[in-house]
């Protein structure tokens, strides 16, 4: 079994990202606002920060793009 190791991030940073869900999460359809769906757009966040994008913009993007349509 393989797994991927996640770089650590620090509080201050887990909160700028908690921020960007936030922001991210109010601009998708009301429809779309549940929990599996913040769920995914979480992790979309959380990989494309460990991938090296730091702009709030970008990830706010990355995370609406996956909750657009919801989650299955």
């Amino acid at each position: 079994m393989t797994t991927e190791t996640m770089p650590k991030f620090d509080p201050s940073y887990i909160a700028a990202l908690r921020e960007v869900l936030d922001i991210a999460v109010e601009q998708i359809a009301e429809q779309h606002r549940t929990p599996a769906t913040k769920a995914k757009m979480a992790e979309t966040i959380v990989r494309s920060a460990s991938e090296g994008i730091t702009d709030a913009h970008d990830l706010v993007t990355h995370a609406i793009a996956a909750g657009a349509g919801g989650a299955p």
